[in-house]
């Protein structure tokens, strides 16, 4: 995931910056550097459990508690 593909991400789920931020556990700054791709011209990407968080959220899952009892659990 880009810095484009981010803020489509969140686009597409008409979200504001710190909408996004405050779903993800972040400061709404942390979303700017990932939409602009860099923090004090270093490059910024975006980390994977913030990608993982990203697809959740645009499925509807805004929170997870592990899995049920007596539920298999898939190791991939």
């Amino acid at each position: 995931m880009n810095e484009k593909d981010f803020k489509s991400w969140r686009k597409s789920l008409g979200m504001s910056q710190k909408d996004a931020a405050k779903a993800l556990g972040l400061k709404p700054r942390i979303i700017q550097y990932y939409e602009k791709g860099e923090r004090n011209g270093e490059k910024v990407k975006v980390p994977r459990s913030i990608r993982l968080a990203c697809y959740a959220l645009s499925q509807g899952v805004t929170d997870y508690n592990g899995p049920k009892e007596g539920e298999e659990v898939n190791d991939r």
